[in-house]
C-alpha cells in the first residue's frame, strides 16, 4: 500500500520536539500539544525511538492511549536500540545533528539496522506507543549526515537486514508501508534503483523546502512520480530557519541562509504572507509530495499550521519569489 492510500491528510504531526528536541518541554505542554493536534483533525503521527531516546513515543502513546486506534496512523522509525542503561547524553555522537536532544532521557541509544534489531525495535516502539500496530515504519538516517563516509556501508547492513524484515512485515500485513527516513536524498535514490525489496514512499526531512529544493528535483522527485510513490515532508520549515528561528539543519544559521530567509521574507511581507503558508505549501505544490508534517512542541502552533496550510497566497508571490532566483525553475508551485 503507498503512503497516499495510508494518509488520513495531508497535514500530518512530526514529534520530534515531543523528545525535547533543543529544550526541556514539560510533559503537560507536551501532552497538551498532542491534543490541540488531535483536536484540529490531525490524525497523522510521525515519531522515533530516537527523538528523546524514546522519550517522543512514550508522550505520543501517552497522549492517544484513549483514542480509538483505528482513527489515526502512525509512523515510527527503526535502525536505532534503545536500551535500559544509561549514558553519558553529552558524550553521544549523533553526526550532524549535534546535541538536538540533549535534555531527552538518557538511555543508551545503539545504532544497529540488523534484521534481529529491526524487529526488535518495532517491538519496543509498540510497548512505548501502547499500540497493537504500526502503520508505516521508516528506516531511520542511513545516510551521509550521520555516518559520513561509512554510510554506503550501513545501507548495505540495511539492505540485507531492515530492508527485507520490513518488505516481509509488509507483504504479511503486519505493517501497512515502509521506507526510509532520511535528511539526505541520495540514499533514496540507491534505494530506487534498487531491483528489491521494495519501498512504498519516503519521509524525506530538510531536502524539499523553500529553503532547500534543488537536489530533490533534479533528482529525486521524477523518480518517485515515475514509480507512484509519494514522499512525506518532514521538517518544512528548515528546522525552523524559515519561520523566524535560528537554526537551520539542526544548526546556526549561516550568513547565506540568513540573507536567503531575508529575502524571501521581504516578498512575503509585500503580499502579507506568512512564512509558514509559504513553506507548506511550496512543499506540497508538487505531486510527489503526500503530506507535509511540522513538528510542535506548543498547542498554539498547530493553529498556525492549519492556518498556514488554508491560507490563499497570490500568485503573484510566487512568481516574484521565482524571478528573484529564490524557487527553482523546475519546482511546481501553487498558481
Amino acid at each position: 500500500m503507498t503512503v497516499q492510500q495510508l494518509l488520513p491528510g495531508r497535514l500530518g504531526f512530526g514529534t520530534a520536539p515531543l523528545g525535547n528536541m533543543f529544550r526541556d518541554i514539560p510533559e503537560d505542554e507536551a501532552l497538551a500539544t498532542v491534543a490541540a493536534a488531535w483536536q484540529d483533525g490531525i490524525r497523522y503521527f510521525d515519531t522515533a525511538p530516537f527523538y528523546g531516546a524514546g522519550l517522543a513515543e512514550l508522550r505520543l502513546g501517552e497522549a492517544l492511549a484513549d483514542k480509538p486506534r483505528q482513527d489515526y496512523v502512525i509512523s515510527t522509525k527503526v535502525g536505532r536500540l534503545v536500551l535500559d542503561e544509561l549514558e553519558d547524553v553529552s558524550a553521544r555522537d549523533l553526526g550532524e545533528k549535534g546535541e538536538v536532544f540533549k535534555y531527552g532521557r538518557a538511555n543508551r541509544i545503539v545504532n544497529d539496522y540488523s534484521a534481529t534489531a529491526t524487529l526488535r525495535s518495532i517491538e519496543d516502539s509498540l510497548k512505548r506507543l501502547r499500540t497493537n500496530r504500526i502503520d508505516m515504519v521508516w528506516v531511520h538516517d542511513v545516510a551521509q549526515d550521520f555516518y559520513g563516509d561509512d554510510w554506503l556501508s550501513v545501507f548495505e547492513t540495511a539492505r540485507k537486514g531492515a530492508f527485507k524484515v520490513l518488505d516481509d512485515l509488509r507483504d504479511q500485513g503486519v505493517i501497512g508501508a515502509w521506507g526510509l527516513g532520511v535528511n539526505r536524498v541520495e540514499p533514496i535514490e540507491l534505494l530506487l534503483a534498487l531491483d528489491g525489496p521494495r519501498p512504498d514512499g519516503f519521509l524525506l526531512a530538510g531536502r524539499y523546502t523553500l529553503l532547500d529544493h534543488d537536489r530533490a528535483l533534479q533528482r529525486l522527485m521524477p523518480e518517485v512520480v515515475a514509480q507512484q510513490l509519494g514522499v512525506i515532508v518532514g521538517g518544512p520549515y528548515s528546522s525552523g530557519a524559515l519561520v523566524g528561528g535560528p537554526n537551520f539543519e539542526y544548526a546556526p544559521m549561516t550568513p547565506g541562509i540568513r540573507e536567503r530567509v531575508a529575502r524571501i521574507k521581504a516578498i512575503a511581507d509585500h503580499y502579507n504572507v506568512s512564512m509558514k503558508a509559504a513553506g507548506l505549501q511550496f512543499s506540497l505544490a508538487h505531486p510527489a509530495v503526500a503530506a507535509v508534517i511540522p513538528g510542535a512542541s506548543k498547542p498554539e502552533r498547530i493553529a498556525e499550521d492549519r492556518a498556514a496550510l488554508d491560507a490563499v497566497i497570490p500568485a503573484d508571490f510566487w512568481r516574484d519569489l521565482r524571478q528573484a532566483g529564490l524557487v527553482s525553475e523546475l519546482a511546481p508551485l501553487p498558481i
